[in-house]
């Protein structure tokens, strides 16, 4: 009989705990800790584009973090039909991108506990946001850290939630 398949592990993904001892590395070799987070279901081209952009803003000596939010939370978010990948699929996916340094995963609605404790020398949000979009307490919580707040473009045609409107109207494949 063969073995059992397990999950790939994923040295990447870290409890915050790990994660702000992580950044307290950074700091101490100078280097520039850049966070973003988001759902990243269906990992597509436009997700590579943004976090390879977001990982160039830290630079030669940059490290980026990805703040994935928990299956609860995308449910909270985007309606009972999602995550379509579990946390654990997703944080696997992203740690195995070479422009994503660590992964953890937050269980919340919002972020700003994790802020708080990563303190992050850079956020980084999709083009789709603004200063005034942004969750007061987390812009309240990048304020406080002296976090600089910087919005991406888009790369266009990609939409994860496109994506899974052209997969339910392409019915069975």
């Amino acid at each position: 009989m063969p073995p059992s398949p397990r999950k790939p592990a994923n040295p990447r993904l870290l409890t915050l705990g790990r994660a702000v001892a992580a950044r307290r590395a950074v700091r101490r070799s100078g280097g520039t800790f850049v966070l973003t987070n988001g759902v990243f279901d269906l990992l597509h081209p436009g997700h590579a584009s943004y976090l390879e952009a977001a990982r160039a803003l830290g630079g030669a000596k940059g490290v980026l973090f990805v703040a994935l939010n928990s299956d609860r939370s995308v449910r909270q978010l985007k309606g009972p039909a999602r995550p379509i990948l579990d946390q654990a699929s997703r944080a696997y996916t992203l740690g195995q991108l070479r422009s994503v340094d660590g992964v953890v995963v937050f269980r919340g609605r919002r972020l700003a506990r994790e802020i708080e404790a990563l303190k992050p020398d850079i956020y980084c949000k999709a083009g789709d946001y603004t200063l005034e979009t942004l969750d007061p307490t987390e812009r309240a919580a990048l304020e406080a850290a002296g976090s600089r707040i910087v919005f991406l473009p888009f790369l266009k045609g990609f939409s994860t939630t496109r994506m899974v409107e052209r997969i339910r109207a392409a019915g069975d494949l």
